[in-house]
């Protein structure tokens, strides 16, 4: 096995073990009922940012070391979906509340 097989292959399980870690924290977190409501969200949001960190360094192989526009373009992208994603969940998700109230 050549020198750069071993070294993604070693970046691969370094990333799928920060994964799993980033998702057996929040899990705990939530199941243990160790902080209240409102710190348990903020430290499950973070890690959510982390999570996704994780998963653009280690498998989508993004190195911010080299900013070029079309990483640029990716990332706002990926914001812009993200922000979609999660703002709709929340107003879909308050919607429903107030309808059922």
């Amino acid at each position: 096995m050549s020198d750069h097989a071993r070294t993604m292959r070693n970046d691969y399980f370094k990333g799928f073990g920060l994964a799993v870690l980033l998702t057996v924290v929040p899990f705990a977190l939530t199941a243990g009922g160790w902080l209240s409501p409102t710190h348990a969200l903020l430290a499950i949001a973070a890690l959510a940012v982390v999570q996704i960190a994780v998963h653009m360094i280690y498998f989508l192989h993004l190195d911010l070391r080299a900013v070029t526009d079309e990483k640029i373009v990716m990332l706002a992208f990926t914001g812009i979906i993200l922000f979609l994603m999660v703002g709709g969940s929340l107003w879909v998700m308050f919607d429903l509340g107030a309808r059922m109230m």
